[in-house]
């Protein structure tokens, strides 16, 4: 499967903004954001140039891309979906992007991080209705249990990860059983789960050039 493989800190240095994809050590000091808040490269103190029109679209594309961690046909794809798909274009997009099955692994708290979740689900730790899913992206339905396997349960990775998901917080159209291991979607996600800073209508400006 097609997944980047270089640092993901420098995404988020190039964005400007933590996009959370390192899990735990974006709380830390240690975050690269809190350390060199530029742009990677030799130049990155350097770059002062005002992001505008076509730049401020792709900006915003590349930001919700690396967040979800695709890649651009991947991305592209979801698109051309949201956009045969009926309602508004944009937040069809962040929709479908919420309900990807390693995404949800990470809202309820099973992972620290969306690629952490994306390798829970392609080692097959992860059930769906009691059914092995290893499928990153499975779109989750409004009824679907997500759960971990019974041998999963005591990995470190995933036990630490739940005893966090307290200050993280599950959006309201998942509901987590923590001591089941489990977790049920209740509904499809709003706009205002994604609980994302990004601007939806400039990525639809961008692919509709």
């Amino acid at each position: 499967m097609a997944r980047y493989r270089e640092s993901v800190c420098r995404l988020c240095r190039r964005e400007g903004m933590k996009l959370f994809l390192k899990g735990d050590r974006c709380f830390k000091d240690s975050c690269a954001i809190e350390k060199r808040n530029f742009a990677p490269g030799q130049h990155g103190k350097d770059r002062k140039s005002k992001v505008v029109g076509y730049g401020l679209q792709l900006r915003e594309k590349q930001k919700v891309k690396r967040i979800y961690g695709l890649v651009e046909g991947q991305f592209r794809n979801y698109f051309e979906k949201a956009e045969r798909s009926k309602g508004v274009t944009g937040e069809t997009l962040l929709q479908m992007l919420e309900r990807r099955l390693d995404n949800a692994v990470y809202r309820l708290g099973f992972a620290s991080s969306r690629a952490q979740g994306r390798q829970l689900v392609g080692h097959g730790h992860v059930r769906v209705n009691d059914a092995k899913v290893n499928i990153p992206s499975y779109q989750v339905k409004p009824g679907d249990v997500i759960s971990i396997h019974d041998k999963s349960q005591k990995i470190p990775t995933i036990v630490n990860s739940l005893e966090m998901v307290g200050s993280r917080g599950v959006p309201t159209w998942l509901e987590l059983d923590s001591t089941k291991f489990a977790g049920k979607v209740l509904a499809l996600p709003k706009r205002e789960d994604t609980n994302l800073p990004v601007q939806e209508r400039l990525i639809v400006e961008l692919y509709s050039k």
